[in-house]
């Protein structure tokens, strides 16, 4: 099971900001798409993760100032990013291990995609959910 499998049949554009972008741009986004985190992109290639994490402690660090910075100035820079092959469970693990929520999908140096764990975690329950489905019809067909 693989990252290339929750992404098929995804529709809509994948929301991002630029790392020039104001602080304030990139949560009024947020907040309007009801989403947890943006992926940074700067010349088209991810730079960072803009999130309500990284907003929540540039506002406790430094007050309303914080909201005219630049996204690239409070983001988190360390980015991780994913490809279509690597494994949902594999995924979950990092995710995991490194405290985060959300994963930029790359192919090359172009963004495809962007994952939460929240989409990992339901993709994986509904498969479950699935496979337990047809335990359960060959069960009753014997």
């Amino acid at each position: 099971m693989t990252i290339q499998a929750i992404m098929q049949g995804r529709e809509g554009p994948i929301y991002s900001c630029a790392a020039d972008d104001k602080v304030v741009d990139a949560v009024s986004l947020l907040s309007e798409k009801r989403i947890g985190a943006l992926p940074v992109l700067d010349r088209g290639q991810v730079v960072g993760i803009f999130s309500e994490r990284d907003f929540l402690y540039c506002i406790h660090k430094l007050g309303t100032a914080a909201m005219n910075m630049r996204v690239s100035e409070v983001m988190t820079a360390d980015v991780i990013t994913i490809d279509l092959q690597f494994s949902v469970m594999d995924a979950l693990s990092l995710m995991t291990r490194r405290r985060i929520r959300h994963l930029p999908v790359v192919e090359g140096n172009r963004l495809t995609g962007f994952v939460s764990i929240g989409d990992l975690v339901k993709y994986r329950i509904d498969k479950i959910e699935y496979e337990a489905a047809e335990m359960r019809n060959y069960i009753q067909s014997a």
